[in-house]
């Protein structure tokens, strides 16, 4: 869902080393941010790759229209590293004003680099949001955590992200279901070709590898600070070991990956899989609503923890239209936005709203939404485990292309 960054910083983007522009909008005065929001188009740059997050997306659009007159445009990316890469060609080349991208859907890698570089608007504008007061950020740290970097108000939460499995209890019997990383080496044993994962380094499959290295790294205190490259090899060893184990008991013996998690949720309705993944718990009982999968799918998560994390909007340094974008920001996190967006009918990503800090109409309503009949309760998906520094995604992605990209 949301790619690669690091690559676009380039040597001139380093040499600059600008600060970003001054705010001139006082988000305490949000009377004036809705005013001056109002005939705005803001260019909302997400990944367009499933159609029913895209039309949650014109929802929210047709929404603000209505009632805060701000055109909403959705630049469907198949990468949140192009979104990066524009704002910084546009500082390199000096513009910081007027900028082409005003919000972005983000996290990880990307966020840290944008963070680094200085590429987001003013501090601390996320939790000055009039909504921020619903957020949950006592019993969720990850919505001020983004993959170890503090958010320091940069980005604004969005949705809470868990990885879960899922298999159809129609072919597979329950029984036999992997419960580690290990586990479902041996499971790909018995069952060759069965099991496959979106080729990295797109977010879904890279975030495979991340659960495999977060389980079998012998010190996982490492996984929490940039990577050392003095060490790199040692600490990555297992991970590159147990993939070589796995590679030739993939779909295709490993010389074709599914392009990304649409493709490999396809691959397994046409019965090619029997394990898929996503990172999201209410997927499979959303797919199932839209009738891309049976009814007959189930989910299921290791018992030791499987990752989870935080997905959030920023507001580029130079964004045209910042006013629109944090007035869209808050919206995304309005009780009524977050309650569309967590019914599986529609979407089904969970909430980072605390529901006791709800007003009782609005917490009942999300208290009495069906999540489906696939979807894992709370009690039941395990421990989340910590997503390692974003240094870490960048380097065994580079390190698994060349052991086993698809040319090879």
């Amino acid at each position: 869902m949301i790619g690669r960054a690091r690559q676009f910083i380039t040597a001139a983007m380093l040499a600059l080393g600008l600060a970003g522009e001054a705010a001139a909008i006082d988000v305490n005065d949000w009377n004036s941010v809705v005013a001056e929001a109002r005939g705005q188009t803001i260019y909302f740059n997400a990944w367009g790759g499933a159609e029913n997050i895209n039309a949650y997306i014109k929802w929210a659009g047709d929404e603000m229209k209505a009632r805060y007159g701000v055109t909403v445009v959705h630049v469907k990316l198949d990468d949140t590293a192009k979104a990066v890469a524009t704002v910084v060609a546009e500082k390199s080349a000096g513009k910081d004003r007027d900028g082409a991208v005003d919000l972005i859907w983000i996290n990880g890698e990307n966020f840290a680099a944008m963070k680094r570089e200085r590429l987001l608007f003013s501090p601390d504008w996320a939790t000055k949001l009039p909504n921020w007061v619903y957020v949950d950020h006592e019993s969720k740290p990850t919505v001020l955590t983004d993959f170890t970097i503090a958010t320091g108000g940069l980005e604004s939460p969005w949705g809470g992200a868990k990885l879960v499995f899922f298999y159809d209890s129609a072919r597979t019997a329950g029984g036999e279901l992997p419960d580690s990383a290990a586990d479902l080496l041996k499971w790909a044993e018995a069952n060759t070709g069965r099991f496959s994962y979106p080729q990295p380094p797109d977010f879904t499959g890279s975030s495979f590898l991340k659960q495999v290295l977060t389980e079998l790294i012998h010190d996982k205190t490492k996984l929490q600070k940039p990577v050392d490259e003095a060490t790199f090899a040692a600490d990555a060893a297992p991970l590159f070991a147990y993939l070589d184990k796995l590679t030739p008991l993939l779909w295709r013996k490993g010389k074709a990956y599914p392009q990304n998690y649409p493709d490999m949720k396809q691959k397994f309705a046409d019965g090619e899989l029997d394990i898929i993944f996503a990172f999201n718990p209410a997927e499979a009982s959303a797919a199932i609503a839209n009738g891309e999968l049976p009814d007959s799918v189930r989910s299921f998560v290791f018992s030791g923890g499987t990752l989870g994390n935080t997905h959030f909007v920023a507001i580029p340094y130079n964004a045209s239209a910042k006013a629109g974008a944090l007035l869209f920001a808050n919206f995304l996190l309005s009780p009524e936005a977050q309650l569309r967006k967590q019914d599986p009918k529609i979407w089904g990503d969970p909430t980072v709203l605390s529901l006791a800090r709800l007003p009782a109409a609005e917490r009942q309503a999300f208290e009495a939404l069906d999540l489906g009949v696939a979807t894992l309760g709370p009690d039941q998906l395990g421990p989340a485990l910590d997503e390692p520094h974003p240094d870490w995604m960048t380097r065994i992605e580079a390190e698994w292309i060349r052991r086993y990209g698809a040319a090879n």
